[in-house]
């Protein structure tokens, strides 16, 4: 695994909607083996159920497997909620289990999200 992908660039993949990403990200996302916290799906759902997103979690997924190869990555939910526990800098559960599993990996994630940026080293935008 090299690179993790946040909820928000998974939709703007699945849409098309590359020209959001930044040069830099885009270029990782081409050269990398790409892949998600299963809590994506979780989000993703969320999004889904406020609205935000019409599309079903698993053809999401589906469909950025098809194009990119991207694995939901698996890892025992008890060892990344410890490690979330510890990232008291958001209160979104979400930005806070994506990123732990991602610590946990010593992986790149991908967003744009700020808050994120400045708080974990290995956050690419």
């Amino acid at each position: 695994m090299s690179v993790y992908l946040d909820t928000h660039i998974a939709v703007w993949l699945y849409c098309g909607q590359t020209e959001r990403l930044s040069k830099r990200a885009a270029s990782l996302i081409n050269r990398e083996q790409v892949g998600v916290s299963p809590i994506v799906l979780l989000e993703l759902q969320y999004l889904r159920e406020i609205g935000r997103v019409t599309a079903l979690p698993k053809a999401i997924i589906m469909d950025l497997r098809r194009r990119l190869g991207l694995a939901v990555e698996d890892r025992s939910m008890e060892t990344v909620t410890e490690r979330a526990l510890e990232l008291t800098w958001s209160r979104d559960v979400f930005d806070r289990l994506i990123v732990a599993q991602a610590e946990l990996d010593n992986a790149e994630l991908v967003t744009s999200d700020r808050l994120v940026r400045k708080h974990y080293p290995k956050a690419v935008w």
